[in-house]
């Protein structure tokens, strides 16, 4: 078996797998949906491209940082026409502060040249909304193991300011579920099934959640960038 792991952390992040008219939700973690359009873009796809091979993948998702949920009141308006037209105010939530580490499982060929796209990605790549840009490092490499193991064994990537304030935590994991899985799972409308704009779909699909990872260590290393301390060497 062979997994791609990915990091997902940015200033904002947006998970929405149930939005509808003026209010826009998150969810606390990446959805499928919104994790395969990022790899997609990644790979140079458009929107009306075939998705069947992505949608094969076997996907999870731990939380290593939660963040905080943050609301934003927005107004728009439509310049296209001769005279703006107001648009319907909305409130939409974000996630501050967030860091994840997702995963991906299936065909070997597949998630290497996923890995290269991550690297040089053909398209602009964000967490769940456009105004959502990445920061670090995407990839992590693939690992030669299950879904579960990978994410079961992959170290803790939260930042240093994080650990130190919590001192411990545990890390819930959600995967999408198979036979073996306990009962009682979750039921998410984020299972992509085409992602054109004019006939947008998503499928239903039965989340597991693991046990988590306990992790209780504030002098581990992050492989975040401490921007203070650079300056402060100038």
């Amino acid at each position: 078996m062979t997994v791609l792991l990915l990091r997902l952390a940015g200033p904002m992040q947006s998970w929405g797998s149930d939005s509808r008219f003026a209010r826009r939700d998150t969810l606390r973690y990446p959805t499928k949906s919104g994790v395969l359009g990022l790899l997609a873009a990644a790979d140079g796809r458009r929107r009306t491209d075939p998705l069947d091979d992505l949608a094969q993948l076997r996907f999870g998702v731990r939380i290593d940082q939660p963040g905080r949920l943050m609301s934003d009141f927005q107004t728009a308006h439509d310049w296209t026409a001769k005279k703006p037209i107001p648009m319907p105010l909305s409130t939409r939530y974000y996630l501050a502060d967030a860091l994840f580490v997702a995963g991906v499982e299936g065909d070997p060929d597949l998630l290497t040249t996923l890995d290269a796209r991550l690297r040089e990605p053909k398209f602009l790549i964000f967490l769940g909304r456009r105004s959502c840009p990445t920061t670090g490092r995407v990839s992590l490499g693939l690992r030669q193991t299950s879904l579960d193991e990978a994410l079961t064994a992959e170290p803790w990537h939260a930042s240093t300011w994080h650990r130190r304030s919590i001192k411990e935590d545990s890390l819930p994991i959600f995967v999408d579920a198979g036979a073996n899985s306990p009962g009682h799972n979750d039921i998410i409308r984020d299972e992509p099934i085409s992602f054109d704009p004019r006939r947008r779909s998503h499928g239903w699909r039965e989340v597991a959640q693991l046990s988590p990872v306990k992790v209780g260590t504030p002098t581990e290393s992050s492989d975040e960038v401490d921007f203070f301390t650079f300056l402060g060497g100038l």
